[in-house]
């Protein structure tokens, strides 16, 4: 079975699609002798990497953000050359623009089952953000609108893999009927808890022993809800200065922003970028309190990972991530607001059990959710499109 992933999420910085087709890759190599892969993505230019069973094609594609390096494929007619040319049995389009389009039409033309993932809950994460500026007819317009497209573009899909039962269920509602939930993965064997080395990584960080280290991984977008994490910091610092500083990774749009609190603060490091897993683990184990101020996320891996490493998490409650917090929610913040999640950090911080909260959490995440499970549900999944084909 040749697979062939097709996205735009897709930067050389991060990003929660990038790291599952990255997983999907090792666990093909690894696993799967019997299947090819082939990815097709946006680049600076393009190239074509072959590996074992494996084949990488950058299509150049103009930047639209230099923070976080995401580019927009507009060369279709490639990826329809690219396409034929490989000759796939089952194709996944991973964002919902004209790429996803484009993979439809070819796959119908070349009778290929083409599936959807449906990584992004744009909607809510875009058109809300612009359209409450319009005043709420404009906005309940755009919500109509988006609503329909959502339908359109995802029912024509063999099949619309979502991350959660909560987001199934809204697709559901907005007319997409062929849904089947697929969690995303940890990699267990790196993910994973050991505390020895904390002391050294606080020292890396440029952060003191004995301040209590919060950390934040993923963009600097206001989808991601970061101005309210800022805030949150901000407040602590005048509160109870030198009682906690805050590591960030990751970058975009609000970095100003985030420079600004460093400055105030000077109770704050960022690193633009961790694209080594092992280090990335590192850093979350170094923490002592993940902070995930998204209230939009449909998945949210980073809040998996740290918990896979001992780390518990702090954020708001209400997102679809709440089904994958393994640890009490009942001090996280209840509305959306700096006050509140100041709040539920001061006091997830004074819990003299956090570390074994952490290490529980992190048990039960790592059966559950290691790649390897997730993976070969995927490719039976993969498999019973081709059947029902």
């Amino acid at each position: 079975m040749k697979i062939c992933d097709l996205t735009q999420f897709y930067s050389p910085v991060g990003g929660g699609v990038r790291r599952y087709l990255q997983e999907k890759i090792a666990y093909l190599r690894a696993q799967r002798p019997d299947c090819e892969h082939i990815l097709i993505i946006p680049g600076h230019q393009t190239t074509c990497e072959r590996g074992e069973r494996t084949a990488v094609y950058t299509i150049k594609s103009p930047l639209v953000s230099r923070t976080s390096r995401y580019r927009m494929l507009f060369n279709l007619g490639a990826v329809e050359t690219i396409i034929e040319r490989e000759k796939p049995d089952v194709i996944e389009s991973g964002d919902p623009y004209q790429l996803a389009w484009k993979a439809q039409a070819t796959g119908e033309a070349l009778r290929i089952p083409v599936v959807g993932f449906y990584h992004s809950h744009f909607p809510e994460a875009y058109v809300r953000t612009i359209a409450k500026f319009l005043g709420s007819t404009a906005s309940d317009a755009m919500m109509d609108l988006a609503k329909r497209y959502v339908g359109k573009l995802y029912g024509r899909f063999s099949r619309t893999f979502v991350p959660s039962a909560g987001l199934e269920k809204v697709l559901n509602e907005w007319g997409v009927r062929n849904t089947t939930v697929i969690e995303l993965g940890v990699d267990t064997a790196v993910f994973r808890p050991d505390r020895s080395l904390q002391s050294g990584i606080h020292q890396t960080l440029g952060v003191p022993d004995g301040i209590f280290l919060l950390l934040y991984v993923g963009r600097l977008a206001p989808e991601k809800n970061v101005k309210t994490l800022f805030a949150a910091f901000d407040q602590l610092h005048k509160k109870m200065p030198g009682r906690f500083h805050l590591h960030i990774v990751g970058d975009g749009t609000t970095r100003d922003s985030l420079e600004h609190l460093q400055e105030a603060t000077r109770a704050v490091t960022w690193q633009k970028f961790c694209a080594d897993s092992g280090e990335l683990a590192a850093i979350y184990r170094a923490a002592d309190l993940f902070v995930h101020p998204g209230v939009q996320e449909t998945f949210g891996l980073v809040a998996l990972e740290s918990q896979a490493c001992g780390t518990p998490v702090v954020g708001i409650r209400g997102s679809y991530m709440d089904r994958i917090i393994f640890s009490d929610q009942s001090q996280w913040a209840a509305e959306n607001s700096p006050e509140a999640l100041a709040g539920a950090i001061l006091d997830a911080s004074s819990r003299s059990d956090l570390q074994a909260i952490g290490l529980a959490a992190s048990e039960r995440v790592r059966a559950r959710y290691d790649w390897t499970t997730v993976f070969s549900r995927l490719f039976a999944l993969y498999e019973s499109v081709l059947r029902s084909r």
